[in-house]
């Protein structure tokens, strides 16, 4: 590890402390992050965040780790997530974020296989339970939030001396440990390298044509890759504005009041913003009034005003596949999604639509800079770039078993590119499955095209060694106003549908709708609000498998 000074050796790529260095001395007053507490709005300015990273990187350094120690992070998003994060990195330490919805199963496994030092502990749903699983032996700090109990108080932690060097790491430093979370098996750490995710953050500010003027309001888990790389690693990058949300129920007021130059998000969110949207406006009366040109341009601002996105020059979606017919809905309303793919093992950045095109609705886009893709003969999609993980903690045998003999990430996806350089995700090799016919099915794409229906909030195509696939299904709240009769039709006209463009082996049997929603709280979704398609399957087997006399099943009752 090499001393920097504050001027950045390069304009375009900097390490994420050497941002840190050029922020606190070239913007010390420009805003850099915004709280909410209990309503009010707290603003850090780069100067305020210095002062606050400083003396928690002083504390760090003063409790004779070694230097390496991987240091844990397990909050829900909020200013002092980032200072902790940078904090760790200028005491020499590697960070290993936890997400706030993770179990004690999870979080115990997460600390002991890290080894974790000390962990920061912030906003969480069920704190008292989630912190019972921190051994003793680790120390804990908590944010200034109540609801645990932990070794130092924030204020306790911070009383003390300021951190005056500025190291700077080696590019091929390893910077943080990210664990994946997967459907099944352990969590699988990530390693990345300060380089990579320099890389990353200064390819999305590039690409994404970031500034100091831009505001962005982080809310997705900052323990997964995307949040981490587009939100806060770009941030540093370009010295925009980061805003918090309080908590879920002041989403839109938080929104509302970052008013964000860009937004990203989820497809089960967007989803739910479609749904709200017309919880309030029918589809029929929305329809006539866009076909009015004064009342349309009237109607689309309301709209982007009410969610927030009055400011919005860029709206992104990630995580998992947007139904087409839902990016197809809102760019009639002129809000133009594009979608874009990555991994945790690449950093995040594989693809993006950018910009937009409407007749590519559908597609993840083509590589950002410096990425390099290609198809293997079984069509997975290869990936390699500056972003690439250093590999798997402990375990170099998944490491090696990542990766190609020339380099390229394994990414698991099935893909296909057209003409234009333009890629799109066919499914998920692991998720292909084998009715006892014999034939091979993939069903991210069957899924896609029943989610066309309204009344249809989360689906799952499943079925290997049936004769036929099946589809389990949970209900949106837009259904929830209908009667059953109207949603049986309803869902019987799009099964119907779909299976007519489906080959014969590719056809549901039926579709089951399920009582209980899918939720992280119960296992069924992951925190960025993913599917976990082999838990489902284990957790309903005796649904998947019974045989039904009705196309449109309805189960009461879930175990």
């Amino acid at each position: 590890m090499s001393d920097a000074t504050a001027v950045p050796s390069s304009p375009q790529v900097m390490s994420p402390l050497e941002c840190f260095y050029y922020r606190e001395r070239h913007s010390p007053d420009h805003p850099c992050l915004v709280q909410p507490v209990e309503g009010s709005y707290y603003t850090y300015s780069w100067a305020d965040v210095a002062t606050q990273v400083r003396k928690l990187a002083w504390r760090l350094s003063n409790m004779g780790l070694d230097k390496g120690s991987r240091i844990a992070i397990l909050s829900k998003n909020c200013a002092e997530w980032m200072m902790a994060d940078l904090a760790i990195m200028l005491a020499g330490h590697v960070s290993v974020p936890i997400f706030a919805t993770a179990g004690e199963d999870t979080i115990r496994y997460v600390l002991g296989h890290a080894e974790a030092k000390l962990v920061f502990v912030g906003k969480l749903d069920d704190g008292p339970g989630q912190v019972a699983a921190i051994d003793e032996s680790i120390t804990t700090v908590a944010f200034p939030y109540p609801g645990v109990k932990t070794t130092y108080s924030w204020a306790e932690f911070c009383h003390c001396e300021s951190f005056n060097d500025s190291p700077l790491p080696d590019a091929d430093e390893l910077m943080t440990i990210i664990y994946t979370s997967g459907s099944t098996g352990s969590p699988k750490g990530v390693m990345h390298s300060y380089g990579a995710m320099a890389w990353a953050g200064a390819q999305a500010r590039t690409d994404l044509a970031l500034g100091e003027q831009d505001r962005l309001l982080s809310y997705l888990p900052l323990a997964h890759i995307t949040e981490r790389v587009l939100i806060e690693m770009a941030a540093l990058q370009s010295g925009m504005t980061l805003y918090f949300i309080e908590s879920l129920d002041t989403f839109q007021r938080d929104v509302q009041q970052c008013q964000p130059t860009l937004f990203v998000s989820v497809p089960r969110l967007w989803t739910k913003f479609q749904h709200g949207i017309l919880h309030k406006l029918a589809q029929k009366k929305l329809n006539i009034l866009l076909r009015i040109p004064v009342v349309s341009t009237l109607i689309k601002k309301k709209i982007r005003h009410g969610l927030g996105l009055s400011e919005t020059k860029l709206c992104a979606s990630g995580s998992a596949p947007l139904p087409p017919v839902i990016t197809a809905w809102f760019e009639k309303l002129g809000i133009e999604i594009c979608e874009g793919w990555g991994m945790t093992e690449n950093a995040a950045l594989g693809t993006a639509c950018l910009p937009f095109r409407k007749d590519k609705i559908g597609c993840i886009g083509r590589p950002w800079g410096s990425v390099s893709l290609k198809l293997s003969e079984q069509q997975e999609l290869l990936s390699k770039s500056p972003g690439n993980m250093m590999g798997y903690y402990l375990d170099p045998e998944r490491t090696n078993e990542a990766f190609t003999e020339d380099g390229y990430l394994r990414t698991g996806d099935k893909a296909a590119v057209d003409a234009d350089g333009y890629y799109s995700i066919t499914g998920r090799i692991k998720d292909i499955f084998k009715t006892a016919k014999g034939k091979y099915v993939t069903p991210a794409p069957i899924e896609a095209k029943l989610m066309e229906n309204n009344f249809i909030e989360q689906v799952c195509v499943t079925g290997a060694g049936l004769p036929q696939p099946v589809a389990l299904l949970v209900l949106s709240e837009e259904a929830q106003e209908q009667s059953k009769n109207q949603i049986t039709s309803s869902l019987q006209y799009t099964l119907n549908k779909v299976n007519g463009g489906l080959e014969s082996h590719q056809r549901l049997d039926h579709l089951v709708v399920l009582a209980d929603p899918w939720t992280i709280e119960n296992d069924l979704l992951t925190p960025t609000l993913k599917v976990k398609r082999h838990v489902l399957e284990e957790r309903f087997p005796e649904v998947i498998h019974q045989v039904y006399t009705e196309k449109v099943a309805w189960q009461h009752h879930s175990n």
